[in-house]
């Protein structure tokens, strides 16, 4: 009975990964698709969202790998299932950019790959985002750095929303990763302040 479950369960498993490969393949073709279509030629709701603009970010990419992450049942399978991910959305973004819109980013490309090879190791650390204790605190601090560097603008005079679909995330990535109220405004003083000390500050050529 008991390898009945176990067998069971790790089927389970192969469908859900499976299925957020296929997840990833899907968003990249859409966003590949919104990417090399003109904006005019898109429906006025998506022109208005400015959708183009939203998926050629890396801010939504890093919420879906933040949300596979810490829903994932372990640090191994968040690890399997964030890279599929991204070698799903990966490999279809930059097959229909060489295949049907005819060109070879090169460059891009290769920060994309390597950002796919790298994904199960940011997984492996992010499942532990939501958890208990200093390391999860620091953690989850990390991450809304990062999305708030996505969110928002800062300079010596200003603050403000850059994009108002990434404030959004923003707010969703909270949800995402709460806990307690303390341990929530913990992660949250310690990720903005982390923001100001680095805003100005390019990392991986300007796409974080």
């Amino acid at each position: 009975m008991k390898d009945f479950f176990n067998r069971s369960e790790k089927r389970k498993d192969i469908i859900f990964s499976t299925l957020i490969f296929v997840l990833g393949v899907i968003l990249g073709t859409i966003s590949k698709i919104l990417d090399s279509t003109p904006s005019n030629l898109l429906p006025s709701f998506l022109e208005v969202l400015d959708l183009r603009n939203f998926f050629s970010r890396i801010g939504i990419w890093l919420f879906f790998g933040v949300l596979l992450s810490v829903y994932s049942k372990s640090p191994v399978r968040s690890a399997v299932n964030v890279f599929l991910f991204f070698a799903g959305m990966v490999a279809s973004y930059y097959a229909y950019t060489i295949m049907i819109a005819g060109f070879f980013p090169k460059s891009y490309m290769m920060i994309w790959m390597m950002l796919t090879i790298l994904s199960p190791i940011f997984a492996f650390i992010c499942w532990y985002a939501k958890r208990e204790g200093i390391f999860g605190n620091i953690i989850s601090s990390i991450i809304i750095m990062f999305i708030s560097r996505q969110a928002f603008a800062f300079g010596y005079w200003y603050f403000d929303i850059r994009y108002v679909l990434e404030f959004i995330i923003w707010i969703a990535v909270i949800l995402i990763l709460y806990r307690s109220p303390k341990q929530t405004i913990w992660m949250i003083t310690i990720g903005m302040l982390l923001y100001f000390l680095t805003a100005q500050i390019n990392l991986l050529w300007g796409m974080l």
